[in-house]
């Protein structure tokens, strides 16, 4: 197989493997996290710090890691950096430590720092793995970003908690509430898929292999499901 370049590795996170906005990944602290534009900003750079780290030091030893034993080895090193960021949020960002609440702690368990790690990781370089965890990083912290301007500027007509006068009467609440969010997120979705124009890769491009739970999957279920093997 050709050995991807760096820059690839670093821009293929941006937007053709975007982890929110392609692959859907991570939804959970997406549609959470974006009423603000402080608090999806925070939570993207947490979730890059942790990726970043935590894909350097998997890549490190993913030929010491039993085969056996990798998934809670990768939890059990993704957990400790994440006690690390929440610990430096927590002393520097009190007010963003209690904006993101728990969602600092459930990034252990984010399927997009878990799927690299099992995807990426485990099977590259070093550097390589550190400019994924960057590239990945930076999309999930763009389309978070983007989604919490769109929904804070046009739903509460605020700006990282700072009023726009001029846009109070012109607010649209609906924004700023769960359908809302789900709604920003289709869109955004839609609108990548017509950039890249339908090219960017799909569920059915993908194969049960690196999945982070393969070992444990039926292969019959996955066939059930038209998912390749």
């Amino acid at each position: 197989m050709k050995e991807k370049s760096s820059l690839s590795v670093l821009l293929n996170g941006i937007i053709k493997e975007n982890p929110v906005l392609v692959l859907v990944l991570g939804t959970c602290p997406t549609l959470a996290t974006t009423k603000t534009v402080d608090g999806a900003f925070g939570m993207g750079l947490a979730a890059l710090a942790v990726l970043v780290c935590s894909n350097i030091f998997i890549s490190m030893l993913r030929k010491i890691i039993p085969e056996s034993m990798r998934i809670p080895c990768y939890i059990v090193i993704i957990a400790g950096f994440v006690t690390i960021v929440k610990m430096l949020v927590q002393a520097f960002l009190p007010d963003l430590y209690v904006t993101l609440g728990v969602f600092l702690d459930l990034i252990t368990v984010n399927c997009i720092i878990l799927g690299r790690a099992e995807m990426f990781a485990n099977k590259n370089t070093v550097i390589h793995s550190a400019l994924d965890g960057v590239g990945m990083g930076l999309g999930f912290t763009l389309a978070l970003t983007v989604m919490a301007f769109i929904r804070e500027v046009f739903g509460a007509a605020t700006f990282a908690g700072n009023a726009i006068p001029f846009m109070e009467e012109y607010k649209i609440e609906f924004l700023t509430k769960a359908p809302g969010g789900l709604l920003v997120f289709g869109l955004m979705i839609a609108l990548i898929y017509v950039v890249t124009k339908g090219k960017a890769p799909t569920k059915k491009s993908f194969s049960c292999e690196g999945c982070p739970l393969a070992s444990t999957c039926q292969k019959g279920v996955c066939q059930a499901e038209g998912v390749e093997n």
